[in-house]
């Protein structure tokens, strides 16, 4: 699989549920989320801006998706509602590497760009470094409608964060990625 597949196949609306581990303080919170996911074209104007903000050729990316998000942590009240928009753009050397551009930070809410990498075994890998922490994320699918996640949060101070995720798809799967999904996992 490559990163166009993973991201096509990523498509569509997502049930999330993920349990952090705070493991400085010993403590878990679950989360729960509504995802919608999806692909832009490398041509689609959001793709190109946000190629330009990051002073990147955009004839240089090969996709791009849009991701929104309504959830809750068990520890607060509050909606985290939120969008962003990721644009990957390959290594010229190696295509299975690049970079991933992001409107808004996962960890930090402001732009960052960091790393991607597609394993042969069709995970994803996204390394990222903010601005006071890193971190390091892998994504892949257990069935075309089942996508699982973990991720390790490192703040410079020594706190961190280990969650796992796992995404139930709700809808709008791609019939061309589910192909794409049958024949990598066969």
């Amino acid at each position: 699989m490559n990163i166009e597949e993973f991201f096509e196949l990523s498509a569509g609306k997502w049930f999330s549920h993920r349990t952090s581990h705070h493991l400085a303080f010993k403590q878990s919170e679950d989360g729960k989320s509504d995802i919608l996911i999806e692909s832009l074209a490398a041509n689609h104007p959001e793709v190109i801006k946000l190629c330009e903000q990051y002073e990147i050729a955009p004839s240089k990316a090969s996709c791009g998706a849009r991701v929104t998000w309504n959830g809750t942590m068990e520890w607060d009240e509050e909606k985290h509602i939120g969008s962003t928009v990721l644009v990957t753009v390959p290594d010229e050397n190696n295509p299975h590497e690049g970079k991933l551009l992001r409107e808004m930070g996962y960890a930090e809410k402001a732009p960052v760009a960091g790393t991607y990498k597609m394993g042969s075994d069709g995970a994803l890998t996204l390394l990222t470094e903010y601005e006071t922490m890193s971190s390091e994320e892998r994504l892949w699918f257990a069935s075309p409608n089942l996508r699982m996640r973990v991720s390790v949060l490192k703040r410079f101070g020594g706190f961190s964060m280990a969650s796992f995720t796992s995404e139930i798809r709700m809808g709008g799967s791609p019939t061309k990625a589910s192909e794409t999904a049958n024949s990598a996992s066969s």
